[in-house]
């Protein structure tokens, strides 16, 4: 009898461009306070969480704000953020996302979506593939944020898939990490230099097939 496989799948910047979304919100929130932010400095931002993300945002500033004042400023932030989430559609999907979703489910495989952000699943609603996903995990679920490997090992536990059989694909330097931790098979979107330890790189998803990513888990890792 063949063994299950399962994909889990980050989110920003993998199925969509949320990324683009936090972006905007974290720009708006910068200039609400009087603090300089580009996109430069966002790229430090990817895959790690809303706390830490402020921090960042914040820079120099961040020891004048209390805990209290700080997490008033990320729920902020976070209000920004679901305004826009709330115009998606699932136009809004990255290309090959759906199609490689579709083929999935056609063939068996188990998915999930694994990310950092508190409002994974409502993401997930409004771009209408709740039925093409077995699992969400997202933050409301752990406060363990990439690199750590929990969010993928409870994916992975969701799907009731072993993480030798799972194939990760992140498109964040510390999403990579998490999944190598969790012992699974990862592939990486975007550059080397970002993305460059996953066990395959890729520039989007539409080079990805359900068939190559069931060959990857069964070849041992190797590319098809």
């Amino acid at each position: 009898m063949k063994q299950a496989c399962g994909v889990i799948f980050d989110l920003d910047g993998v199925l969509t461009d949320t990324a683009e979304l936090h972006y905007q919100s974290w720009l708006r929130l910068a200039e609400e306070l009087g603090i300089s932010f580009d996109r430069q400095r966002n790229e430090a931002l990817r895959g790690i969480s809303r706390g830490e993300s402020l921090k960042i945002v914040l820079g120099e500033r961040a020891v004048k704000y209390g805990a209290d004042e700080q997490a008033a400023m990320a729920e902020k932030k976070n209000r920004h953020y679901q305004e826009l989430v709330d115009r998606m559609t699932q136009a809004d999907m990255l290309p090959g996302a759906l199609d490689l979703l579709r083929g999935l489910r056609t063939a068996g495989v188990r998915v999930a979506v694994a990310s950092s952000s508190r409002n994974a699943k409502r993401v997930v609603d409004h771009l209408n593939i709740r039925d093409l996903l077995d699992a969400v995990i997202d933050g409301t679920d752990t406060e363990r944020s990439k690199p750590d490997p929990t969010l993928f090992l409870m994916a992975a536990a969701a799907i009731d898939v072993p993480p030798r059989r799972c194939i990760v694909v992140e498109d964040a330097e510390s999403g990579v990490d998490a999944g190598l931790a969790a012992g699974m098979t990862v592939v990486g979107l975007g550059p080397r230099s970002r993305v460059g330890r996953a066990h395959r790189v890729c520039e989007s998803l539409t080079e990805l097939t359900a068939a190559r990513l069931v060959q990857m888990i069964d070849r041992g890792r190797t590319p098809p």
